[in-house]
């Protein structure tokens, strides 16, 4: 727990300062919305902008095993808030993103380092790779089909590349892929360092975002949510990757990598998203809060059963 707890200090400090700020006026909204926009338009595509185009990675098996659980829990999170819950797709796609969106740079790099050691971040960096063009380009498209929903079919359609096609985020990992594709060399080194220092704003920034939206948070208002994306998010997606590595027959050690990287919390991406198309953001930003708070206890138990079995 120790580690875990080393790793989960910090994010809460930059969330309390976050809030600190916004309740005392330190920062208005007009200086958050600000702060948002450059997370999401520049320091976060850098970020991973950065990680695509730098670095080895392996673990191919281990990346479908991640994804095949992770579209499981999307869909049916999806299916069942928009059918049987009767949400806007929009207000449906947010909590499927939620509940399958982890915090892999800013807890999944150093916990998997201190937990399985530098030979782990092969597995890692595989599923890095798409995690964030899967999943937030996926919540785009939702997103912007929700916006558009009553118009026809062709005009939806032009409305989704358009807002896809605007998202600096997806954007920024689709040029990665593309330029891996192409075999192209790593950036340049002054390049490289500028990246670098712009992307290492990002996390922290959104999580200050963060902690500025939760000063106006009713928790009353979204606590069912909160708690039936965080339990999607700590204990049925784990389960499902882990199901997952087990049917593509995963070894145990590229298993337990990814089942860690499954269970880790909501990553703030989601709620900038959520920020960005003005749905449902307090819900996203609570459950990004609740679940980091919980993965002590949850990342905890999780490595202790590892190391045991």
């Amino acid at each position: 727990m120790t580690v875990v707890l080393g790793i989960v200090a910090p994010v809460f400090l930059i969330i309390a300062l976050g809030y600190a700020a916004a309740k005392r006026g330190h920062v208005d909204p007009a200086g958050f919305k600000g702060l948002n926009a450059f997370a999401f338009s520049l320091a976060a595509p850098a970020l991973l902008f950065l990680g695509g185009t730098t670095g080895a990675v392996g673990g191919g098996r281990a990346a479908l095993a991640f994804f095949v659980g992770t579209a499981a829990v999307y869909a049916t999170t999806l299916y069942a808030a928009r059918r049987l819950g009767g949400r806007p797709l929009g207000a449906a796609g947010m909590l499927a993103l939620d509940a399958t969106f982890g915090n892999t740079v800013m807890m999944g790099i150093p916990l998997v380092t201190a937990a399985f050691g530098a030979e782990a971040l092969a597995v890692l960096l595989a599923i890095l790779a798409l995690h964030s063009m899967v999943l937030l380009g996926t919540a785009t498209v939702v997103a912007e089909i929700g916006l558009h929903a009553r118009a026809p079919w062709r005009r939806v359609l032009r409305a989704t590349v358009a807002g896809v096609g605007r998202n600096p985020i997806v954007m920024a990992v689709a040029a990665a892929l593309l330029w891996r594709l192409l075999g192209l060399p790593a950036p340049p080194g002054f390049v490289r360092r500028a990246l670098e220092l712009l992307g290492a704003a990002g996390p922290p920034v959104a999580l200050f975002c963060l902690g500025g939206s939760l000063a106006g948070l009713d928790a009353r208002a979204t606590w069912r949510d909160t708690l039936a994306a965080g339990s999607l998010k700590l204990f049925v997606l784990p389960a499902a990757v882990w199901a997952a590595c087990a049917a593509l027959a995963v070894p145990p050690f590229e298993t337990a990598v990814t089942v860690l990287v499954a269970a880790l919390p909501t990553g703030a991406n989601a709620f900038l998203l959520a920020q960005r198309y003005q749905i449902e953001a307090d819900k996203s930003g609570a459950t990004v809060l609740v679940t980091t708070a919980a993965s002590v206890v949850t990342l905890s138990a999780l490595l202790a059963w590892f190391r045991t079995g």
